[in-house]
């Protein structure tokens, strides 16, 4: 009996026991690659850079900078510098801009924090959906092993019980010769 399926619905319902209208993007896509013997592992860092948007990868960026040593201690170097600047340097002279309590200062430093948290949490949002897409990218490559792995068993217990069909019928056809003998 033929059936008039296309090869993807035969797939789905030959590994996964489902109608391709219930299939999932990742189980769709496995199937397609299975088809046209294509791989489907996917590097997520590769694909996550892809879709990033100008926004996106600033956010990264500057996460990457607030988040550095290099950042924390040349932030220490410059509050320093500006507490020694107004407190001592032009302080002698009668010019400190911002004398303590560095009321300038702490404006500028809410506003820093003010402007970089969001940005950072922009950052740690992108990083979990990273993390998301390399989760459904390991499940398509985990399903696409465990889909062949299952294809190569179907293999060989089709080869073993065609030997086995070859031996059993040698052995009769050898009782046959020993009985008509």
């Amino acid at each position: 009996m033929a059936t008039n399926q296309s090869p993807l619905a035969d797939l789905s319902q030959r590994l996964l026991g489902k109608a391709p209208g219930e299939l999932d993007e990742e189980e769709r896509r496995v199937l397609a690659g299975i088809e046209s013997g294509t791989t489907v592992s996917r590097d997520a860092a590769d694909v996550s850079d892809e879709r990033a948007t100008f926004g996106e990868r600033l956010s990264d960026r500057v996460a990457k900078i607030g988040g550095s040593w290099a950042f924390i201690i040349a932030f220490t170097l410059v509050l320093i510098g500006w507490m020694l600047l107004n407190s001592d340097i032009l302080a002698h002279f009668g010019r400190a801009f911002d004398p303590y309590p560095y009321i300038f200062l702490n404006l500028l430093l809410s506003t820093v924090a003010a402007i970089q948290a969001p940005v950072i949490m922009m950052s740690q949002n992108r990083q979990s959906a990273k993390d998301r897409l390399a989760a459904s990218l390991d499940y398509e490559t985990n399903l696409r092993a465990e889909l062949d792995i299952l294809r190569i068993h179907h293999k060989i217990d089709h080869l073993v019980l065609a030997r086995l069909d070859a031996i059993e019928a040698k052995i009769d056809g050898l009782a046959k010769s020993a009985l008509g003998a």
